[in-house]
């Protein structure tokens, strides 16, 4: 089972389970500060996205990761990403934090994931797709301004690249070209953030 699990996780993917397994099993601080190191920055500029200051961000990052520390032997790999498992912690731990400040603080968005919709996606699938949505909007905001432009016109306006060279007057291999850097740079966005695998 063990082995069939690691089979379809991504390198990256596999390799923090395993960091989280040596935190678990052995305390291992080496593991722990790597996991730090890549998760750290990415949960603390999520959280901003999700409307915290710094400050409170820091501290919820600071939270998010002292659970991992406590709690790594909870982890579960079959069940979700790692990426995943911590932004639901960090996203809970936000929302309580808010509660406590104040007290008829209510989020609209705790009730979304409590309740699965009528197609039966559960609060896990929603939660990754949550993730998936930011990275790949924080993605495309990185990109340089003729390789989004680009990116909108063939799947926002579904110009095909030979309309979208006709419109912008482009060479038709500089669309093709423009448009698969583009991908390029959003698949790996969203493979450093563990949400799609690496081929």
């Amino acid at each position: 089972m063990l082995e069939e699990i690691e089979h379809r996780m991504t390198p990256l993917a596999s390799e923090h389970a395993a960091l989280v397994a040596a935190v678990a099993s052995s305390r291992d601080r080496d593991a722990f500060e790597r996991l730090f190191d890549h998760f750290g920055p990415r949960i603390n500029a999520y959280l901003i996205r999700l409307g915290c200051d710094r400050a409170m961000a820091e501290e919820v990052t600071q939270d998010t990761m002292v659970s991992l520390w406590r709690k790594a032997h909870l982890f579960e790999p079959e069940k979700s990403s790692l990426a995943t498992w911590l932004y639901r912690i960090a996203r809970n731990r936000r929302i309580d934090l808010l509660r406590r400040d104040r007290v008829d603080f209510v989020d609209p968005d705790s009730f979304a994931l409590d309740i699965p919709d009528e197609s039966g996606v559960n609060a896990d699938q929603m939660l990754d797709a949550q993730v998936r949505d930011d990275v790949l909007r924080t993605a495309m905001a990185s990109l340089p301004a003729e390789q989004l432009a680009l990116v909108r016109m063939a799947f926002f306006e579904s110009l095909s690249h030979s309309e979208i060279a006709e419109k912008t007057g482009l060479p038709l291999g500089t669309v093709k070209s423009r448009i698969r850097l583009a991908f390029t740079r959003l698949r790996r966005a969203l493979e450093a953030n563990g949400v799609v695998e690496a081929d």
